[in-house]
């Protein structure tokens, strides 16, 4: 008897090894793209990343395997729910009704100075933006551009092409568009179609940022939008934006929906799944920034090495878990 009690008895150090692996990012290709909250308390409850309603019932949100959780008013975040998303690799961004504003963002990833530093390089060398930019152009409207035709140029016929772009998908869809106008301090103001592709571009540009961050480069070193906190976002997001969230909102407009903001996040939702963007997002990056034609700046020979080595994570580049 005296050896069977002997044997049940933990030493001190089995007592303090933790009985779960620690919480690894999963990789952007392998989550779902966004998820609104819209009222509710964020919390971990009993170890569980929850949302609780006024009348107290949770609900569970497998935070790890979403890339963005949209907050809209109404929601209040605890600290262990946000300590949890970073560590798994969820962004947090804060949004106004209808997800047409974007008041703040968390920084789960974006870790990585030899890849901030590939893209500073790149956006500083004139021929290096160059052939970024046309790269882009090249992506976006599955042609070349012309030659010749410095980044202000490209914009220009850029420009262009997009306003017709809006003109046909409102005929398509029997939309009456007059043009891409809207209000920054009144949503409200602006006609169906505008807030519809506000509403759905903001679901695009929340993904983005994500893989960005995820990929380890800088949501605001941009090569064709500049001087924003987003301009590589937008960059980014402008590659994708006309086979999926665009359509998306001449579509539901062209319904003239009750609730055209809750519609489109709907909507835009399942076409994120449909086209599989967050498996392409960040393998699009990288194509895009290696047509620069740089080598990623290696270390300073007399830099300081690592005390602590980072650990092997099973999450995407710029992952800090």
């Amino acid at each position: 008897m005296r050896s069977c009690a002997n044997t049940s008895k933990l030493t001190a150090t089995e007592m303090t090894e933790p009985i779960l692996p620690p919480l690894k990012p999963t990789l952007m290709k392998d989550r779902v793209s966004v998820i609104f909250i819209e009222k509710g308390n964020l919390d971990v409850i009993d170890g569980a990343f929850v949302v609780v309603d006024k009348n107290g019932v949770r609900t569970h949100i497998p935070v790890g395997g979403v890339a963005c959780l949209m907050l809209e008013p109404g929601t209040r975040v605890s600290h262990a729910a946000v300590t949890l998303a970073s560590r798994v690799g969820c962004l947090l961004v804060w949004i106004g009704d209808g997800g047409v504003r974007l008041y703040a963002s968390g920084q789960p990833g974006g870790a990585r100075a030899d890849r901030l530093l590939y893209q500073a390089k790149l956006a500083l060398d004139d021929d290096a933006r160059l052939k970024v930019v046309r790269k882009m152009y090249a992506l976006r409207f599955k042609e070349a551009p012309p030659e010749r035709r410095s980044v202000e140029q490209l914009r220009g016929i850029e420009g262009v092409r997009v306003r017709k772009m809006y003109e046909l998908l409102a005929r398509q869809y029997g939309v009456t568009w007059k043009t891409r106008n809207y209000d920054h301090e009144e949503w409200e103001s602006g006609d169906i179609p505008n807030r519809c592709l506000s509403s759905a571009t903001a679901c695009l540009y929340g993904i983005c940022e994500a893989a960005i961050l995820a990929a380890g480069y800088a949501p605001a070193v941009g090569f064709i939008h500049t001087g924003k906190p987003q301009s590589f976002v937008y960059d980014i997001a402008d590659v994708f934006k006309f086979e999926t969230v665009v359509p998306v909102a001449f579509r539901i407009a062209g319904k003239k929906p009750h609730n055209p903001e809750r519609d489109v996040r709907l909507a835009c939702r399942d076409a994120f799944r449909q086209s599989r963007i967050l498996n392409r997002i960040i393998p699009t990056i990288e194509e895009i920034l290696a047509a620069g034609e740089i080598t990623v700046p290696q270390a300073h020979e007399e830099a300081v090495p690592m005390a602590i080595p980072n650990k092997e994570g099973l999450g995407d580049a710029g992952h800090r878990g």
